[in-house]
């Protein structure tokens, strides 16, 4: 109902004078939407464009909205998965929960001429050019049903209204992309590193605080770990205190964890970053409709 009174025009929508491509889900938890909007944003960059990425900032407890994002920052004033592609450094990172302001704020102070929405596939007050829904290749759309009897934000059928869908994973027919792991990192010194294949056959503790824990347990398995999964409520803040319970060895932890422990972390506390890799014909179909980037002295 609420989305048809944005269709109707009975709630007001806000168009920004650049594109806006939302990156989306139907179901609550992780689906790899982060790792899909900063590979987005590489290839925008390549291709001309100066993208930014907005997120509502999950949790974030910042005074000041919109904010610009730093690699400075902490994480309890701008949210986890904002800090992290803020050190990514690919582009500018705008917080706020009102994205219309956010957005603004990019274009503004930034220079970006494209958004990349993180989430906020149901924040409709922001119009926008494209629409892509992640669905998680292994789980799906559970039993179909929307919150509290399932895990969906919207009905099933919204997914007929997007411009395109892609799977993370899974044996789906149509675009997916998967999630590649890189080398891993210390927390302590980011230029110590190590292929995950030095930890094969060794006992390691896995840390995820995020939407689906199983994921990144089933990805260190697959490279030939023994893992003793720690799973954490999604965005959990980390503290020192956790980490006390954690055994000696090897801790590995995702990038949206890594960031909340970097303060307290011992020297065998790693970080494993992914990437995502879309399949060419997605790539091409989002590109395909966002046509080419404008000339550089044009921001619109």
């Amino acid at each position: 109902m609420r989305r048809q009174g944005y269709h109707r025009g009975w709630f007001g929508v806000r168009r920004l004078p650049v594109p806006v491509v939302v990156v989306g889900n139907l179901t609550v938890g992780g689906t790899g939407k982060t790792p899909l909007v900063l590979r987005l944003a590489e290839l925008a960059a390549a291709r001309g464009w100066r993208p930014g990425i907005l997120l509502r900032g999950y949790g974030a407890r910042s005074g000041q909205w919109p904010r610009v994002a730093v690699a400075t920052d902490d994480p309890l004033l701008v949210g986890d998965e904002p800090l992290l592609l803020a050190r990514r450094g690919v582009c500018p990172v705008v917080v706020g929960p009102d994205r219309v302001a956010g957005g603004a704020l990019a274009i503004r102070r930034c220079g970006c001429n494209l958004l990349l929405c993180d989430d906020g596939l149901q924040h409709y007050r922001l119009a926008r050019n494209l629409e892509i829904a992640v669905v998680d290749g292994e789980r799906g759309l559970g039993n179909g049903r929307c919150l509290p009897a399932g895990p969906l934000r919207e009905p099933r059928g919204r997914l007929g209204s997007v411009d395109l869908v892609i799977h993370n994973g899974g044996g789906f027919a149509g675009h997916r992309f998967e999630l590649v792991p890189g080398d891993a990192q210390a927390l302590c010194d980011q230029t110590r590193r190590r292929p995950l294949s030095d930890f094969r056959g060794q006992r390691v503790t896995a840390v995820a605080g995020i939407g689906n824990p199983g994921r990144f347990f089933a990805m260190l398995r697959a490279d030939g770990l023994l893992v003793d999964e720690r799973p954490y409520p999604d965005h959990h803040s980390f503290s020192a205190a956790d980490a006390a319970h954690w055994p000696a060895g090897p801790v590995l932890m995702t990038e949206k964890d890594a960031v909340k422990c970097a303060a307290f972390a011992g020297p065998d506390h790693w970080v494993c970053p992914v990437a995502a890799t879309p399949d060419r014909a997605f790539v091409a179909a989002v590109f395909a409709r966002l046509g080419p980037a404008p000339a550089s002295h044009d921001s619109t």
